[in-house]
């Protein structure tokens, strides 16, 4: 059934002439479809806003006839996909953004990939264009090659404006977009006076590979490799997201078996984030004691991974169906083993942290996000949670196999460095005890169902937490079985944003750790 809130806020819109779907679209269960005209776009927003709805997310396609636009939103674990279409000639719809600050990247993302004019945006500048492509270019429109129409050389993309900050004694600070060591581009422009922060901007996209645009024409397999790699440390969630969307839109029951093993892919993808994370995090503030313990403990748990799995990071494991590995009894038992022994040296470890007076020094108060700006920008996962707000998918919307049991979501409030490593270490402890349920739980049987394509038209939505937080799938199928349109939304969409909202008034040599503690992925943002 339709939840309360839904129904009265649908209510409330007073839309004309709306069809609206009361139970959810069997492809997209458990959103709840609703399609609306494009002058009540913006009213939509405002509503929505004005229910407490938090933004999850926003994707285009070119259906051959026009625009199509989707908006996803979620209140108490209930989800509402809202659609409008808007024509080639002149295509215009008004913003989100001014209601929702989350709405501002992802609509300047549809404004360069298909030519969307966001009609009150407050800012036109472009966001993933970077001038690889001319401005009447859009690559995720139909009539554009998946090779585009590459210059001899692209113009430098050194024209974007960013912020200017002027008065005694600010400065700017321009950092990347290369850097030392091995993580992937992305520009920062800082303004301080002295050693105080007064402003970030970010430039991100560097790194932008075409995903959806590449997604089209793949058959299901295909499609799942490269969900895979949209974030390579998030490659089970990626590509489990992918997977729930095209079954449901498919149709296509999965094996009990199958539900269990991608859940302990995830978990323990989950905690060799983590363990890498919290010995970053101590070594941007230069206790390189923690940073080689948490690095040692993340390094054998991805040895067992691949001796269970047969990868390290368990790429390609999760496919259209089921997995493509089985857990046997010897790999079962030696996770319960590495279980055991990895519980004392964390908590050992934790102890450690939250006992240096110099570690308290650098982590307390560092960075805080306050739980007002979290809401707004609809925070996910460690950031979200450690500034109080505690959205789990897991839990909160759950799916197969988390349904048959509770998970336990750590929650704080201090919105600080701190809090995300307690968040962090509290997941940790949680992830060992779900993956000693599911191992204990195993049910029996095939980890693999026939893969029957789905019928053109067909469309499926995937939420998954990964170690980030939520992650939006989308897929829609074309003719033959192949995909016609792939959109992943992955977390850092929604928490890249909040890095620059925590850094204000801290010191720039505290900017490292703070960027490490939200740990924004390049990959999963530059689509």
């Amino acid at each position: 059934m339709t939840a309360a809130w839904l129904t009265a806020f649908l209510g409330r819109l007073s839309l004309r002439e709306v069809p609206v779907q009361e139970e959810p679209a069997s492809g997209l269960a458990p959103a709840h479809l609703l399609t609306v005209r494009a002058e009540d776009w913006g009213h939509l927003a405002h509503e929505a806003k004005n229910w407490e709805c938090r933004w999850v997310g926003a994707w285009g396609e070119d259906n051959g006839e026009a625009l199509l636009v989707n908006a996803c939103f979620e209140r108490e674990g209930v989800y509402l996909v809202a659609r409008t279409q808007v024509p080639y000639t002149a295509p215009a719809l008004a913003s989100h953004t001014p209601n929702f600050a989350a709405a501002n990247r992802p609509e300047r993302h549809m404004q360069d990939m298909l030519g969307i004019l966001f009609t009150d945006h407050p800012d036109a500048r472009r966001w993933t264009r970077h001038r690889a492509w001319k401005k009447t270019e859009h690559p995720l429109r139909r009539n554009f090659p998946a090779a585009g129409n590459p210059p001899a050389q692209t113009p430098p993309n050194d024209n974007y404006r960013f912020l200017f900050a002027h008065g005694s004694g600010v400065y700017e600070i321009p950092v990347g977009p290369v850097h030392a060591g091995i993580i992937e581009p992305g520009h920062f422009r800082f303004q301080a006076v002295g050693e105080t922060i007064l402003n970030l901007e970010e430039r991100l996209g560097y790194v932008h590979k075409g995903i959806e645009k590449i997604a089209e024409g793949r058959d299901a397999a295909a499609l799942a490799r490269l969900a895979g790699r949209v974030s390579g440390d998030s490659t089970v969630a990626h590509a489990w997201a992918a997977c729930m969307a095209m079954e449901k839109a498919a149709a296509t029951e999965i094996p009990p078996r199958a539900l269990a093993l991608r859940a302990i892919m995830a978990e323990r993808e989950r905690v060799a984030n983590h363990l890498g994370d919290i010995g970053a995090i101590c070594n941007d503030v230069a206790f390189s004691f923690a940073f080689y313990q948490y690095g040692r403990l993340r390094e054998v748990w991805q040895r067992v991974s691949r001796e269970a799995f047969g990868h390290r990071f368990m790429m390609d494991r999760i496919v259209p169906g089921g997995v493509s590995a089985d857990l046997d009894d010897q790999a079962a038992n030696a996770m319960k083993r590495q279980i055991a022994s990895l519980r004392q040296e964390v908590a050992t470890l934790s102890n450690i942290i939250n006992d240096l007076p110099s570690i308290e020094d650098r982590l307390d108060t560092t960075g805080y996000l306050g739980p007002e700006t979290a809401r707004a920008f609809g925070a996910l996962g460690y950031v979200g949670r450690a500034s109080g707000m505690p959205f789990d998918v897991r839990k909160d919307a759950p799916y197969a196999p988390y349904t048959r049991f509770s998970v336990e979501v750590p929650v704080f409030k201090y919105g600080d460095v701190a809090a995300r490593v307690k968040v962090r270490e509290q997941e940790i402890l949680e992830s060992f005890r779900l993956i000693e349920k599911l191992m204990e739980d195993l049910p029996p049987g095939p980890i693999r169902t026939d893969w029957k394509p789905a019928p053109a038209g067909a469309e499926g939505l995937g939420f998954i937490e990964g170690f980030r937080g939520e992650i939006l799938a989308y897929v829609r199928f074309g003719e033959n079985g192949r995909i016609a349109r792939y959109f992943p939304r992955d977390p850092s969409w929604l928490t890249w944003p909040t890095l620059e909202k925590l850094v204000r008034d801290n010191i720039v040599p505290d900017f490292p750790v703070c960027n490490k503690s939200v740990n924004g992925s390049y990959s999963g943002h530059d689509l």
